[in-house]
């Protein structure tokens, strides 16, 4: 166990904790729980607003899972990465101003209120929920494996001991302190992330002997390394392009992403956070996915690949650097979880609960419910973590995938096309949820394509022939977004 390295990431956590008891005083003096619990009151700035929609997106996948598939497959896999450059920009963007002002005219807290308000429609909302429940769950175990897998690098503990001290760490802080917690900790997470990229690129150049003598070597023991197709040549241009639509254009159909779009100020903020994102997440999937290729050559021969990141850390910089570098996949992990648990005990509590089980609930009944359910999907979450696939990342794009074939049209259109019905988006859930099943079972990377191509395509023409065709018996149920 090296001492030198915990000790910072020990204080790096109990600072975590406490921003959670400052923030929960929020929660416990608000006179509106549910807007403050879930969205902070609406209250984040640019810089705020840019960093915890970096440090929610930039998740165990990247930072722990990317540099691991970059090891293996070579400077491919950074140009694949990169796709993830316009996430921010994408986002606020297409959702920018309309999206908040809508949101707000519906009183919206969740982006299932939104399509609830939008479409008026029960099987909208219980569709929507039971679609981040699943596909959700898959992408909070990746970050819950991630976490186990970073303190068990460090520690030498056991996988099930590192992943109980993690998921107790996050829990506490997240059930205490709500989507403000989050929030403030996210802009500290953020500047964690980037500072300990930085670093840790330079380190990892320089124990490499300069890019140069990387590249050389990377070239002398496979030329595919180097090559922008992979170190098997499978990263072919129409795989690689199609990544631009999951990680990239798609990420507006991801609920935790969107949600933030629905929380700034003001204008102001969100054009702020559009500069500040997009340098930023453009820098850290930059710098992480090269540190995984370059730390081949300097530590070969590492078998899983999820331990890259921590071997690499602990090999280059001194043991009390290393701790406070490795905070920075510590941050995007936890920053990735908490964002999510709020996000599923939502669903289950403001969206199902509240909607169509009990909506003269008192306050005191949702805020008990909303800590006992934040406390329970921890804890299932936890239990599924307990086997743990080779490599996260794959768990995480599955995730990805089944949100965006199930979201992306019903938000999107449902914002800029009047005519959009709730019988187009139910039929553009239920064929993008489907489909993206039935081709991630059957047929992977359909046509040369990720997995997730051909669901968007067939929910997009499901939402658009399925609106068009009850256009006259729909009248009454379409909302007004304009």
């Amino acid at each position: 166990m090296n001492i030198g390295v915990i000790i910072p990431l020990l204080v790096f956590l109990v600072a975590i904790f406490l921003v959670g008891f400052w923030a929960s005083r929020h929660v416990r003096s608000t006179d509106s729980f549910l807007q403050e619990y879930f969205l902070g009151g609406r209250e984040l700035g640019g810089f705020i607003l840019a960093m915890t929609m970096i440090a929610t997106y930039g998740s165990a996948s990247s930072f722990i899972g990317g540099p691991g598939v970059a090891y293996t497959q070579g400077l491919g896999w950074v140009l694949l990465a990169m796709s993830q450059l316009v996430t921010g920009y994408f986002v606020l963007m297409v959702l920018g101003k309309k999206f908040a002002i809508v949101a707000r005219q519906y009183k919206a807290v969740t982006l299932i209120d939104f399509l609830k308000e939008r479409y008026q429609s029960k099987w909208v909302v219980l569709l929507s929920a039971l679609s981040i429940i699943i596909f959700l769950f898959a992408s909070m175990a990746a970050q819950w494996v991630g976490g186990a897998r970073l303190i068990e690098s460090l520690t030498g503990l056991s996988y099930g001991t590192a992943l109980f001290i993690f998921a107790a760490s996050v829990l506490v802080y997240v059930i205490i302190g709500g989507f403000r917690a989050v929030a403030v900790t996210d802009a500290v997470q953020g500047v964690i992330m980037f500072v300990g990229t930085l670093i840790l690129l330079i380190a990892v150049i320089i124990a490499g002997g300069g890019i140069g003598n990387i590249i050389t070597d990377l070239r002398t023991e496979n030329p595919g390394l180097v090559s922008p197709y992979g170190f098997d040549g499978g990263l072919s241009p129409l795989y690689v392009s199609s990544f631009w639509i999951l990680v990239g254009v798609g990420v507006v159909g991801l609920p935790q992403v969107t949600v933030r779009a629905m929380s700034y100020k003001n204008s102001r903020a969100m054009h702020r956070a559009i500069i500040i994102g997009t340098f930023v997440v453009g820098f850290i999937m930059l710098g992480m996915h090269l540190i995984g290729v370059f730390a081949r050559p300097i530590l070969p021969g590492i078998e899983v690949g999820d331990k890259v990141m921590p071997l690499i850390a602990m090999e280059v910089l001194p043991p009390w650097l290393a701790g406070v570098v490795l905070a920075a996949p510590m941050a995007a992990i936890m920053s990735t979880v908490d964002s999510l648990l709020l996000l599923v005990s939502s669903a289950v509590v403001k969206d199902v609960y509240l909607n169509y089980i009990k909506p003269d609930a008192s306050e005191g009944t949702v805020k008990k419910l909303s800590l006992g359910v934040t406390a329970v999907l921890g804890i299932l979450v936890c239990l599924m973590a307990l086997s743990p696939p080779d490599l996260i990342i794959w768990l995480n794009l599955f995730s990805f995938g089944g949100l965006e074939a199930a979201f992306i049209w019903p938000v999107v259109l449902g914002l800029y096309w009047s005519r959009g019905n709730k019988h187009g988006a139910i039929a553009s859930m239920i064929t993008g949820v489907v489909s993206y099943i039935l081709f991630y079972t059957y047929y992977p990377n359909a046509f040369g394509m990720n997995t997730v191509i051909m669901p968007i395509i067939l929910s997009f023409a499901a939402y658009m022939l399925i609106s068009m065709l009850t256009a006259g018996t729909a009248q009454k149920d379409m909302g007004q977004t304009a």
